[in-house]
């Protein structure tokens, strides 16, 4: 199984979304849609062997994780602005307690918490996580466990508190230059398929 964790800074947990302005007033939304794109979906169907959850954690509100299940999901459409209707539908909803997953729908879920939430549940299902950075050994499917999990950050670098947090995490590299999100986990993809 396959899990990538994705950091939304400045992608709203609560409030309103601007379908017609995702990379600017919603925060880089399409920064975080295009991610969910490339986690998921192949050509004809759904990775059912990934998982992804966005760390939502601008705006108004607490931070919010939404996860997406390819094993389950189901009415998800490839398009930006139809993943991020579906991100919409969610933040309208009350932020669920930290660690509570609740269900919106099937294969997605939404639930309180950041990076260490998911970090810490990581850790309790036995998910090895790695961090995808430029200044990293060199990725390699025989460095990678079978159940893993893939860091990355949205359009910022993390912020130093979350530096600090992964700072102990093995890191690997796809390249010598930064590669869009949804670049590299495509790139996991294929390395490891």
């Amino acid at each position: 199984m396959r899990h990538f964790a994705i950091v939304g800074h400045r992608a709203p947990s609560s409030g309103h979304i601007n379908l017609n302005d995702l990379a600017g007033s919603s925060g880089r939304l399409d920064v975080l849609a295009r991610a969910i794109s490339s986690a998921l979906f192949l050509s004809h169907g759904v990775r059912e062997d990934t998982t992804i959850t966005l760390h939502l954690l601008g705006g108004p509100g607490v931070p919010r994780r939404i996860r997406f299940n390819g094993a389950k999901v189901k009415g998800l459409h490839v398009d930006e602005r139809a993943i991020a209707g579906r991100i919409r539908s969610i933040i309208s909803d009350p932020v669920p307690v930290r660690g509570h997953w609740v269900e919106h729908g099937s294969g997605i879920e939404h639930s309180g918490g950041d990076l260490e939430t998911t970090l810490v549940e990581w850790t309790n299902l036995d998910i090895k996580a790695y961090i995808l950075s430029k200044d990293a050994p060199k990725f390699s499917k025989d460095s990678i466990e079978q159940e893993s999990g893939f860091i990355l950050s949205d359009d910022q670098d993390f912020s130093p508190d979350e530096k600090n947090m992964i700072g102990n995490l093995p890191c690997f590299s796809l390249g010598y230059r930064w590669l869009q999100g949804h670049i590299a986990i495509a790139i996991v993809h294929y390395i490891l398929d």
